[in-house]
């Protein structure tokens, strides 16, 4: 028996959408992740991006468990000495919400161009609005 490999013709991406309000980062990123991958679905390649959309609303209500508020460090390098910036979890919160949840699901996607790929069918927003509805997203299931 032959082992199933999906054609680009068999592949058909759904659209998703996930509200962040009060839920915790690191487990929002996981499910988000998953569906970016198309783990979820049971036609999944490692070697192939068979994957859906996801779209991300209301990032800037992503909450984190613990001390994380006052310990976590988002960090930058230059490539030259002394060039290392951080920037607090708050401070970037208010600043720059959709960073927080594009750097959580994207460093959860493999490092390859197949990961560069899946990365790019996020789309993370701060509030709760989003131009993507002539795409129909359906929201999110839990069991994903």
């Amino acid at each position: 028996m032959r082992t199933y490999t999906p054609s680009a013709k068999d592949i058909t991406r759904d659209w998703y959408v996930v509200d962040a309000e009060g839920q915790t980062l690191g487990r929002l990123a996981t499910r988000v992740a998953t569906v970016l991958r198309g783990k979820h679905k049971p036609t999944y390649t490692p070697n192939l991006d068979v994957g859906d959309h996801v779209i991300v609303v209301n990032a800037d209500k992503v909450v984190v468990s613990g001390a994380k508020v006052d310990d976590k460090q988002y960090r930058t390098h230059s490539g030259y000495p002394g060039g290392l910036r951080s920037v607090p979890f708050a401070t970037m919160l208010e600043k720059k919400p959709t960073v927080i949840v594009e750097r959580a699901v994207k460093g959860m996607l493999p490092k390859t161009k197949l990961g560069k790929a899946m990365g790019g069918k996020l789309r993370v927003y701060a509030g709760a609005d989003h131009p993507h509805a002539a795409q129909q997203p359906k929201p999110l299931p839990d069991h994903v």
